[in-house]
């Protein structure tokens, strides 16, 4: 309910402008200690990202709220922002975009951290568990980028608006393709944003879609396996469905205006 994410909303904003908040039965302030405030920024990132990874992995919809408090917060305390970014790049450096390379030197254990896979005890998370992980992240990233917290002052500009996620998707067609990552990354980003690029850059946005449809998917068919055909397909058939219609659908799950009077 919107009621219910303005208190989360209230209650983050209320503990790091200073002021006393009730927490687990006491009342807890960064006053209290001189390196609480950057403890509470860094932790706080940190669960954002945690809540793309595990939250909206499992439930595409929870990008949306998480999302618009995660905004609204950025604005508010451009650090909590430096710190997301931080985090959600270590996790998942296809948000960059950036497909880290095998070095000389480095063992493959750290490779595969590297790459974003979960490692204990030298095993490597399933590759559907690790492509489940990176969607909900990049919903999440994608989301933030074009949501904004209703209730501020509307003032200056988005902290890290549109025109970022404009950046990452001209990025990522710079780059070779790595199959199935690309193609469910692909897939998601254009889900959550592709109606806000559309109304926004128009005629440039459908050249970019024309781009992928001609010649990027045809890159990402040269590299895919057989396993590797799923996420390849779905792309195509969203890509070529609103290259014909003309128009991208508004994500599911949006948060409408009625639902901040719940």
């Amino acid at each position: 309910a919107g009621s219910k994410l303005r208190e989360v909303f209230d209650k983050i904003s209320t503990l790091l402008s200073g002021k006393p908040v009730q927490s687990g039965g006491r009342s807890v302030s960064v006053t209290q200690h001189p390196q609480a405030l950057e403890f509470v920024y860094y932790k706080l990132a940190e669960k954002f990202v945690r809540q793309g990874e595990e939250e909206v992995a499992s439930h595409h919809d929870a990008a949306f709220p998480i999302a618009v408090v995660a905004s609204g917060i950025w604005e508010m305390h451009p650090r909590v922002g430096d710190l997301f970014l931080a985090h959600l790049h270590k996790s998942c450096p296809y948000s960059v975009p950036f497909y880290p390379a095998l070095k000389e030197g480095t063992s493959m254990e750290e490779y595969q951290r590297m790459l974003g896979y979960q490692v204990k005890d030298s095993m490597v998370e399933e590759q559907d568990h690790f492509l489940k992980r990176m969607s909900g992240m990049i919903r999440l990233y994608t989301a933030i980028m074009q949501l904004r917290w209703p209730y501020g002052d509307q003032q200056g500009a988005h902290p890290h608006g549109l025109h970022y996620s404009w950046r990452w998707l001209s990025q990522m067609l710079n780059m070779e393709p790595l199959a199935d990552v690309t193609a469910t990354l692909l897939f998601d980003f254009l889900e959550v944003c592709g109606n806000a690029l559309m109304k926004q850059y128009r005629g440039q946005f459908w050249k970019m879609m024309l781009l992928l449809q001609e010649e990027y998917i045809p890159r990402l068919e040269a590299v895919a396996s057989s396993g590797q055909l799923g996420s390849l397909m779905r792309l195509k058939q969203f890509v070529q469905k609103c290259v014909q219609e003309e128009k991208i659908p508004a994500p599911k799950g949006a948060l409408q205006p009625s639902f901040w009077k719940s």
